[in-house]
């Protein structure tokens, strides 16, 4: 039985596991079937402190086998009203464990697709903070939160896939990159900002040997022999774009800087450009993320989400998804909760927490 176990802290444990889960395949009747799940899950839940989390390693990139997972299919072979059925879950689960398969756009084990239960599939998003976790930071003023590449990488690329941040700021995709092991080009306008996020990604581990770029270009403009100027590919897996909300902060005083275009039309022309320019570099099939929220101005709602969303289906993309991210607290609200209230109140507006996520699939021929 070649196994994906592997790495346990205590290796007589794993061996005994692997054994007795083995043995599941040879019972010859429910009774003998149902005492060999109770003796596993006895196994499992004596030896938990034994092992090193509650997960058991995979040799196979990104592929866990978590023990709650496994407790619960080892009691579905047990609770089986009759044989015939408790031996279709045992060849189902002895089949997970040995066997992996995964689609063209992520390393995701369908097999064991209960095992991630980390990866978001429902269209609104909360994180109760950004996570800290490795070298991200909050030192730039306006970048996303860590956990929304990393969704989005996990879901539409495979280990050493090529990515794409138009809009890199802070580093934060580039960042997620190295730590799921994808190969990344950022682009940023601002040379200040590529000179700092050059030493936050820096610091960050590299695991997995992959090869990170930074350009300090204007998006729109940037050619093939620029963005691939240091990469051994001629083409990206996955593109994220997170461009400013129009003025909402002014990022530079560079002009070509979206975030310094007064009119919302155009902003909109700005951000198509570069659309134009990016896409031609993302394989057909393949996906793209927008992440960006609306905006309110001179007692208006400005529904930027949905405007730049119109802007890329212009092209030869289709739209996917849309996941609402919510957010509790930002720099520009932080300690004016109740000013905000009042000022909804009065303007009879509500106030927004949350930004879009637009998933695109470019499809080939279609414009």
């Amino acid at each position: 039985m070649d196994s994906h176990f592997s790495h346990f802290s205590d290796e007589k444990f794993q061996n005994e596991l692997l054994g007795k889960l083995n043995l599941l395949q040879y019972c010859k009747s429910i009774d003998e079937l149902r005492a060999t799940c109770n003796l596993i899950l006895d196994m499992i839940r004596l030896n938990h402190d034994f092992m090193a989390s509650d997960f058991l390693p995979s040799g196979d990139a990104d592929i866990k086998i978590g023990l709650e997972s496994l407790t619960k299919e080892l009691k579905q072979i047990r609770d089986s009203f009759t044989f015939e059925r408790g031996m279709y879950y045992t060849r189902r689960l002895l089949k997970s464990l040995t066997q992996s398969r995964t689609t063209k756009i992520n390393d995701i084990n369908l097999l064991r697709w209960k095992d991630y239960g980390d990866i978001l599939t429902d269209s609104f998003w909360s994180f109760e903070r950004r996570t800290r976790q490795g070298s991200h930071s909050g030192w730039y003023w306006g970048n996303f939160v860590p956990q929304i590449p990393n969704q989005l990488l996990r879901r539409y690329t495979k280990q050493n896939d090529w990515v794409l941040d138009p809009f890199s700021g802070s580093g934060t995709t580039l960042i997620e990159c190295k730590r799921l092991g994808r190969n990344g080009v950022g682009i940023e306008l601002n040379p200040a900002v590529v000179q700092e996020s050059k030493k936050v990604i820096d610091a960050e581990d590299n695991p997995f040997n992959v090869k990170i770029n930074l350009l300090n270009a204007d998006s729109s403009a940037a050619t093939k022999e620029d963005i691939f100027a240091d990469a051994p590919v001629s083409s990206f897996q996955f593109i994220i774009l997170h461009p400013p909300y129009s003025n909402i902060i002014r990022f530079s005083k560079d002009s070509r800087d979206l975030s310094n275009f007064e009119s919302t039309s155009d902003f909109l022309s700005a951000f198509e450009k570069i659309v134009e320019n990016v896409k031609t570099y993302l394989d057909d099939g393949r996906y793209m993320g927008l992440v960006i929220g609306d905006k309110f101005s001179h007692g208006e709602w400005i529904p930027l989400g949905f405007m730049t969303m119109n802007q890329v289906l212009k092209h030869e993309f289709t739209l996917k998804s849309i996941v609402v991210k919510n957010f509790e607290d930002t720099r520009g609200k932080r300690n004016s909760s109740d000013l905000w209230r009042y000022r909804a109140l009065l303007g009879g507006y509500y106030v927004f927490k949350h930004e879009y996520i637009f998933i695109f699939r470019k499809e080939k021929g279609r414009d």
